[in-house]
């Protein structure tokens, strides 16, 4: 197989970009997962088919656990008050920690309840129902802050810390830096070595429940001479000399009931036994905790995109406008509809991620990216739609949706901004069909610096080989002739969903005629243009999106057919809205297709070069610009924070037991 960073005329950027990946993300797994086979026109179902199922014992635990955690939100956790006070009283973290909500998935001999991903995500749920703060602080302590000691961590690393994180100590994840956004590989804090001891200094940003926190885990680079050390990742205390928590929290417009820290590093030594797993695998480590984290975040935006629905639905069933209610208009009727579609999907979409997570899957870092992407994207769209629904009352403080309208909004940033989701999934979905074209042009076709004799011999020979033209001749026939390859099956599906299985293959086979069509058009360039990869991007997150949706569907109406309950009103109003989502995914998809020829790029990047050069020409002084700008650092205007609550730090934590990390 070819080499993508053998591109003739890839820039230096580019290639250097591919070679940290690879490095980032290691070896390409033995067998390829679902949404890759996609690229390749694939549908693997045994991926897809059954559409997962919870072990019946975990199931009916995690049962009684949502009733009780169900009769807290219901009855006492004070949803309002955390987002208007800005902090969730400690009361509340106490209350999880009893429920045995922060230590669910803690293994039951470290004192946690030993459930699963998918039992943990129907929890988090259940709280992002009820509020999306809780959610988020739930989120970041057990998918994220205390997963590295879980998954990493030694045996005596465990007895040490898990039994502390399952009963009273929340943790953070410090990944994110001021210059460290979506390039979490451009780690700039660091460590050196002294004795059995390493020494870290650098600053860490959003750190969520930091300055509450008794254990972070903190990502930092090696300190060499030629900077290409690598990460490796670190235990710490708050109470560790040289820790300094200076900022406890910033209010926000959403999720404003969670605290994000910055931490700095002045020099803290950390000894060996608080290494995790081996050196220098810091960032597999953290991509790894990500892969937990992007479902969970998934989950509290489903819980409160249902809320959302379920509130807007009742208001245009009971508000009256014009002599009717809203309902009765159709396009109300759009927007319910849509919103029920958006929540099935999510659902589906969801619980085969965290499906695959708990038979563990081996290649799966694409999926639960898209995982997040389409869960956020789509779950904003439905609390979007909820908002107009509702109209002028939903912007109101005390209506709920109002809330969740706000905490929605970051989850499209947050854990992978949804654009470089984007770009990553076109990237290293479709990495392994692009590099095997690749080898086909450089065993068949003339490379531009390539002599007529050197050209004329490599062809020969390679026509002659039969593993080359094996791959060739299809290839050719489909990129140059427009012939596509055989339509992938979905065999043994109920025979209600034979016709939307067909269209789905079909498009799966389309749109990987398409990523062939636009790698041959755009080459060495298609790197570049991201719009294009976005929009391959796109279709891949839907078809993936309508293959979880008809399964679920499948696992549905089996499960209903089999015990009779075919007219129940919520199987109708799931199995309609199912049905409804796959017809709006490939409505959506065809409009992709369709961009891929028709389209604004080039006014588009005409007018951005325009306004960005006007732009050029504005004082910084008039604007926020980001604190470690490499070309304006320090050049912009303060912000003006009168009237902004703040949230000094203090160097110690808050809310913690005093004597946790001091005991450790």
């Amino acid at each position: 197989m070819a080499d993508l960073k053998n591109l003739k005329g890839i820039s230096a950027a580019d290639r250097k970009l591919l070679e940290e990946a690879e490095e980032w993300l290691g070896a390409e797994p033995a067998k390829m997962g679902p949404v890759k086979n996609l690229f390749w026109g694939n549908i693997k179902q045994e991926f897809y088919f059954p559409y997962p199922q919870c072990d019946a014992r975990e199931q009916a635990e995690c049962d009684q656990l949502l009733a009780r955690l169900d009769e807290y939100l219901r009855n006492e956790h004070p949803s309002i008050k955390i987002d208007q006070d800005q902090e969730i009283p400690r009361w509340v973290v106490d209350k999880l920690f009893d429920l045995g909500v922060l230590g669910m998935t803690i293994p039951k001999e470290f004192g946690g309840l030993g459930m699963g991903i998918t039992s943990y995500n129907r929890v988090l749920e259940r709280i992002g129902h009820a509020c999306g703060s809780t959610a988020v602080m739930v989120s970041a302590h057990q998918s994220i802050g205390c997963k590295a000691v879980m998954l990493f961590g030694t045996e005596d690393q465990k007895k040490k810390w898990l039994p502390h994180l399952a009963k009273d100590w929340l943790s953070a994840f410090c990944l994110s830096e001021p210059n460290v956004g979506c390039d979490a590989g451009g780690q700039e804090t660091y460590f050196e070595r002294d004795g059995d001891s390493f020494v870290v200094y650098g600053e860490k940003k959003w750190a969520t429940s930091g300055a509450l926190a008794g254990l972070f885990t903190v990502m930092a680079r090696e300190k060499t001479p030629d900077g290409k050390g690598k990460v490796s990742a670190f235990v710490m205390h708050p109470d560790m000399p040289g820790v300094d928590i200076f900022q406890k929290n910033r209010s926000k417009c959403g999720i404003r009931g969670t605290w994000q820290a910055r931490i700095r590093f002045h020099g803290v030594r950390v000894p060996r036994e608080h290494l995790l797993g081996k050196e220098g695998r810091g960032f597999q480590m953290a991509l790894s905790c990500l892969n937990y984290g992007r479902c969970t975040l998934s989950a509290g935006m489903l819980g409160g995109a249902r809320h959302a629905r379920d509130q807007a639905t009742k208001w245009a069933m009971t508000r009256f406008q014009f002599q009717a209610p809203l309902a009765h208009k159709e396009l109300v009727q759009l927007r319910i509809a849509r919103m029920a579609a958006y929540c099935y999907a999510m659902d589906a979409v969801l619980y085969m991620t965290t499906g695959m997570l708990d038979r563990k899957d081996d290649d799966i870092q694409v999926e639960t990216a898209m995982c997040k992407v389409f869960c956020s994207e789509f779950g904003w769209r439905a609390v979007n739609d909820a908002v107009q629904i509702m109209g002028g009352e939903s912007y109101m403080t005390e209506n709920e949706v109002e809330r969740i309208f706000r905490d929605s909004r970051i989850n499209l940033i947050v854990e992978g901004a949804n654009e470089v989701m984007q770009s990553y999934i076109f990237g290293y979905g479709g990495k392994q069909l692009a590099e095997q074209m690749l080898g086909v042009k450089q065993a068949l076709l003339k490379e531009p610096d390539e002599s007529i004799g050197a050209f004329i011999g490599k062809a020969a020979r390679n026509t002659l080989n039969m593993r080359i033209m094996k791959i060739a001749i299809p290839l050719g026939l489909e990129v140059y002739f427009g012939i596509r390859r055989a339509l992938p099956r979905i065999e043994n599906i109920s025979a209600d969903l034979r016709e939307p299985a067909e269209r789905i293959a079909r498009l799966v086979r389309e749109h990987s005629y398409q990523f062939k069509i636009m790698s041959k058009k755009f080459d060495v360039k298609i790197l570049d243009r991201q719009a294009v990869q976005a929009r391959l991007a796109d279709v891949a997150i839907l078809l993936h999106a309508m293959l979880c949706t008809i399964s679920k569907l499948d696992a549905d109406l089996r499960a209903r057919h089999g015990a009779g309950r075919t007219g129940d009103a919520e199987f109708e109003r799931d199995r309609t809205a199912a049905l409804h989502f796959l017809d709006l995914a490939e409505v959506e998809i065809h409009d992709h297709f369709r961009a891929l020829y028709e389209n604004a790029d080039d006014s588009m990047l005409a007018g951005a070069a325009a306004a960005m050069k006007l732009t050029e020409t504005l004082p910084n002084s008039d604007f926020v610009i980001p604190e470690k700008s490499p070309t304006a650092k320090g050049t912009g205007r303060t912000p003006d924070q009168n009237g902004v609550k703040q949230f000094p730090g203090d160097g110690k934590h808050a809310h913690q037991r005093a004597e946790s990390a001091a005991t450790v």
